[in-house]
């Protein structure tokens, strides 16, 4: 019986890789931006342009009772997207200056590539 001579079948994989710590952040920017309401509410503050918006203005938009809306903007703030400020009774919220660009930055990370 002849013997067939072995062949590689797959190439080592090598470069630069996800970190773990680049992972867990995308991982939970992911699952704050995993929700309806919360992309609404992204989108709304994208175009404020940088100005605060009250929570109350966001209500009648997503069409959710104010609790909801607090649970939806308090994962995004978590998630390092918003900055929450407190006027009186009334909490604003604005995007955290650098926050899209930080996604960006974390999705161009390279990704495990294979050597030539």
């Amino acid at each position: 019986m002849r013997e067939l001579p072995l062949v590689e079948c797959c190439r080592p994989i090598s470069g630069p890789a996800l970190s773990p710590e680049a992972a867990a952040e995308l991982e939970q920017l992911f699952k704050a931006l995993a929700d309806r309401h919360r992309l609404q509410i992204l989108n709304c503050l994208l175009q404020a342009d940088g100005e605060s918006v009250c929570v109350c203005d966001l209500e009648p938009l997503l069409g959710v009772k104010q609790p909801t809306v607090s649970h939806h903007l308090k994962q995004l703030v978590e998630a390092g997207l918003l900055e929450r400020e407190k006027r009186g009774t009334y909490a604003y919220y604005r995007l955290r200056l650098g926050a899209i660009e930080r996604i960006g930055d974390l999705l161009a990370t390279p990704v495990i590539t294979r050597a030539s």
